[in-house]
């Protein structure tokens, strides 16, 4: 039975990775916080099947533990502070986690579990303001944001870990992945709750910022097979996760509304508070790479993706 050791468990990604491990067969240990807040709505359902460490991607001695009691063949680091709004306020916190944190994890690895092999939660947002479109593993980066700056480091010091010390380490360029478990603070999340929220009459506006944003969003699940089907490659590598279409928020709210059966344009107020200090326009990859050689495909589309996000927000809402 293989095992593999999930950072960021209790996550989006995380949860739709554990399922997905689980029903391959493995043994699944999670690290999570020790902490009154940590939340484990996402990953209730399967607290049978998983082993939960406690352990933090600050603290270097609970993460060679989690490794060394673990003994895992797979790691996946999706540990992240991972809101990139967030990461103007806290940019310091963010590069804590999404930076300094991934070397520990591969600290960690190198000193207890050299044979392991490595996932790294890479992201879209380090192309920034992109040099070139679409987005494939040659686009150099230009992050826009502490998020995205951090995210970068994150990058290229598993590829540094990978070339220095022989690991098997892949980072996956994950292009905007939903679902209906992502946080409320996310903008996919919060149109498809404030939609709902609108339509069962507790609210009447949705307060948004850029709608010309272009993003290329997949659906979670999708994303999480094409990590598991890095590591079991011959040689570790990097790959671009996405869909190839890209989108505008816009679009998302219209989508959204008209599933709801009611007018985006009634309900939408733009409010600056929520522009950010430096806006990344369009962001669109080519996952063509990951296509030919991992096999990988989405198979969620667009509309599909947000029509499943606001039945499941109106089921919550009509269930609380």
């Amino acid at each position: 039975m293989k095992k593999a050791l999930i950072t960021g468990i209790t996550g989006q990604d995380g949860s739709y990775l554990a399922e997905f491990l689980l029903e391959k067969g493995y043994r699944v240990y999670g690290l999570v916080r020790r902490s009154s807040l940590e939340k484990f709505d996402r990953i209730a359902h399967l607290t049978d099947h998983l082993e939960l460490l406690q352990g933090d991607l600050i603290d270097q001695s609970s993460l060679d533990e989690a490794v060394k009691t673990a003994q895992p063949d797979e790691i996946y680091n999706l540990a992240a502070q991972s809101f990139v709004p967030a990461s103007w306020t806290q940019p310091t916190l963010t590069a804590e986690f999404d930076a300094i944190g991934v070397t520990r994890v591969l600290e960690a690895i190198r000193k207890q579990k050299p044979d392991a092999r490595f996932y790294q939660a890479s992201s879209s947002e380090m192309f920034g303001k992109v040099r070139s479109v679409p987005q494939n593993e040659m686009t150099p980066f230009y992050p826009r944001s502490p998020y995205g700056v951090a995210k970068a480091y994150g990058h290229f010091i598993t590829v540094n870990y990978r070339e220095s010390y022989k690991l098997f380490a892949c980072s996956g360029v994950l292009f905007n992945h939903e679902s209906p478990r992502r946080g409320l603070e996310f903008v996919s999340r919060k149109v498809s709750f404030g939609v709902a929220k609108i339509k069962l009459g507790l609210e009447k506006t949705l307060r948004m910022g850029n709608l010309d944003a272009k993003r290329d969003w997949g659906f979670a699940g999708d994303y999480v097979r094409a990590m598991w089907l890095m590591l079991q490659q011959g040689e570790p590598d990097d790959y671009v996760i996405a869909t190839g279409e890209t989108h505008t928020v816009r679009e998302l709210v219209r989508i959204a509304f008209d599933y709801a059966g009611l007018n985006w344009e009634d309900h939408v107020v733009s409010d600056p508070l929520f522009l950010r200090p430096a806006e990344v326009d369009l962001l669109i990859g080519d996952a063509s790479k990951a296509g030919e050689k991992l096999k990988w495909s989405h198979s969620v589309s667009f509309k599909q993706l947000i029509e499943m996000m606001v039945e499941s927000d109106l089921k919550k809402l009509k269930d609380a």
